[in-house]
């Protein structure tokens, strides 16, 4: 029996987060895939509103589960650097993939500030998979 893969959802309770973790455990439950769900804080923030409480990470695993996928949630901190929080979780989790979702932003929005998805896209060395949420 060979041992399950992992896929390394990035979540945040929003939309977005919510998009990729659809597609997420949607390509899990075909291949049969475990999950890290990463809802990372900013390094020594008490107050994060991306950050999500415990009952919402039950939540999480038992939206897998009924799904047939085993998940988990991971807050590892990622104080100034997102990139390198899903660069760690990923080398840890042994991940064949990563899920991001995507902001639907202007080509000037995208000049001006930049993205963390466009970093993780650039410098993830895992396959990713970018969704963005239905209109």
């Amino acid at each position: 029996m060979t041992t399950p893969s992992t896929i390394v959802i990035g979540y945040v309770p929003s939309p977005v987060g919510e998009a990729a973790l659809e597609a997420g455990l949607a390509e899990a439950a075909v291949r049969g895939d475990e999950v890290v769900i990463l809802n990372s804080p900013r390094r020594r923030s008490t107050v994060d509103g991306e950050l999500i409480d415990a009952a919402a990470a039950d939540d999480l695993v038992a939206r897998a589960a009924a799904l047939g996928v085993t998940a988990r949630v991971d807050h590892s901190d990622h104080g100034d650097d997102i990139v390198e929080a899903f660069t760690k979780v990923a080398a840890a989790a042994s991940a064949r993939l990563v899920v991001i979702g995507m902001r639907r932003r202007s080509p000037v929005g995208k000049l001006v500030t930049g993205s963390d998805a466009q970093r993780l896209l650039l410098d993830l060395d895992v396959p990713i998979l970018a969704v963005k949420p239905a209109k």
